[in-house]
């Protein structure tokens, strides 16, 4: 699998940014150096002005590729979205069994992060705790409908309407099959945030993880 991905370019939103960055060194640098600041400071505390100092050149060379700092972090979020949504389809789609292919799906979105050699550029582990702490900020905004009207949030709706069709095949009567698929992409965020930051008000832990959870509560909702 690894070998097919490092073929494979995830393909954003190009609405996302003004000059694609993975189209130069230095577009893949301010990718790289955006993660590893977000991770440092928040995305409260990044600026244009310190991503460019991190890449040692000034804040006009992050402009010439993101208009601003949400822009980015919807193009990181994405990217994030479309790489574990690769690894779905790769990893299920030989699978015949209904019930075994959604909850091979499940895992892989709930699993722990390995960094990704096919994209030397991007540290998965990191891009990973980003979005668990940051993704809700890229949709909890006034700006919400008219960026969901162009197209931004594609990638996500996509993966949602993956898992979607899984439980469909599952259980054709379930009357809720999106509300489902999309809480089981939510709830693999919120859980992991509570077992980092809120340990008292999870289960999940070092020993039951999300997945255990999810797993559970889907296949009792699905009577599977």
């Amino acid at each position: 699998m690894k070998q097919l991905l490092g073929n494979l370019k995830i393909a954003v939103h190009d609405k996302l940014y003004l000059k694609d960055p993975e189209s130069s060194l230095l577009g893949k640098k301010i990718i790289e150096h955006s993660i590893l600041l977000i991770d440092e400071i928040g995305f409260e505390g990044l600026t244009f002005k310190k991503l460019g100092t991190a890449i040692g050149s000034n804040e006009s060379s992050v402009y010439r590729y993101f208009e601003n700092k949400h822009k980015l972090l919807l193009y990181l979020t994405s990217w994030y979205w479309g790489w574990i949504e690769y690894q779905l389809v790769f990893e299920t789609h030989s699978i015949g069994d209904a019930s075994e292919k959604l909850d091979k799906a499940i895992e892989i979105i709930c699993r722990p992060i390995v960094e990704d050699s096919s994209y030397a550029h991007i540290n998965e582990v990191l891009l990973n705790k980003m979005v668990i702490n940051e993704f809700s900020k890229s949709y909890l905004t006034k700006e919400v409908d008219e960026e969901n009207k162009e197209g931004y949030f594609s990638i996500y709706k996509r993966l949602v309407h993956r898992l979607e069709e899984m439980i469909q095949t599952i259980n054709a009567e379930y009357k809720y099959p999106t509300s489902l698929a999309s809480t089981i992409i939510e709830t693999s965020l919120h859980q992991q945030f509570l077992k980092d930051h809120f340990k008292s008000i999870t289960n999940c832990n070092n020993k039951i993880s999300t997945a255990d959870f999810l797993l559970n509560f889907v296949a009792k909702i699905l009577k599977k």
